[in-house]
């Protein structure tokens, strides 16, 4: 005859039972595997996950870009969305929000009359009247941005997918492995830098391991990624919208 459970044993067995089918999905005290429906880079050491997110990265042809930039010129907001021939968005700083769009080699510029204006904040001398008069004329229109002038480089930088990617996920010190995360209700799996200090980027466990988060190490901003690989339009403003300024752009409060 096989012995009854006593009480006691019976009460632990339905109280385990009990817990186990409380917990989420993935617990592997309940002996689930948190790797199960993954693209199984939970798996891997922190390093290889990492170059995973960045070979991913690497091969895509789309992004949106948003979050704070935090750098010695200012903080930063920026929603992009970037692409291997241009992107469009706007950049938010102190003082100014302005719209960028670049096709190609050629790269518009969107402001209000106060991002144009020529204050000089040290000095808190007002605009002259011309100075005026060329934030009026250059208000809400895309000017088209000169190759030539100083400020190409700078603004261009905003709408280069590559460019923004390398410069934006750079990760300093060792990598270890953190918690699995979730960003925009997808699961994620963490890299920490440097136990965090250096940087934290957050992996995706679903489909391709595109990177999803980073928190950039110091301080400098949390950035979100989306839209991985989603073509859009780019679409060169009318001539009514447009205004060609010549040779340089004037000098603006955002230089």
């Amino acid at each position: 005859m096989t012995p009854l459970p006593s009480a006691g044993r019976a009460r632990r067995a339905v109280l385990a039972v009990a817990l186990c089918a409380g917990l989420t999905a993935g617990v592997t005290a309940c002996g689930e595997d948190p790797d199960a429906g993954t693209n199984g880079i939970g798996k891997l050491t922190a390093q290889e996950i990492e170059n995973k997110a960045r070979a991913a990265a690497d091969g895509a042809s789309a992004v949106r870009l948003s979050g704070t930039l935090v750098s010695k010129g200012g903080t930063y907001k920026l929603n992009m969305r970037l692409k291997q021939d241009g992107g469009t968005g706007s950049v938010t700083s102190k003082d100014n929000t302005f719209e960028l769009l670049r096709i190609g080699d050629v790269l518009f510029l969107k402001a209000d009359a106060g991002f144009w204006s020529h204050t000089d904040d040290e000095d808190g001398e007002e605009p002259s009247r011309s100075d005026e008069e060329v934030a009026d004329k250059l208000e809400d229109k895309y000017v088209k941005v000169p190759k030539g002038d100083p400020a190409y480089k700078q603004f261009r930088g905003f709408t280069d997918m590559d460019v923004l990617l390398d410069g934006l996920l750079g990760m300093q010190g060792k990598l270890t492995k953190g918690d699995r995360t979730e960003v925009g209700g997808v699961r994620t799996v963490e890299v920490l830098a440097a136990e965090g200090a250096g940087g934290v980027l957050d992996v995706s466990l679903i489909g391709k391991p595109y990177p999803l988060r980073f928190t950039r190490a110091g301080g400098a901003g949390v950035l979100a990624l989306g839209d991985w690989d989603k073509d859009f339009a780019l679409t060169e403003p009318s001539k009514d919208e447009t205004l060609d300024y010549g040779g340089q752009l004037p000098k603006t409060s955002g230089d």
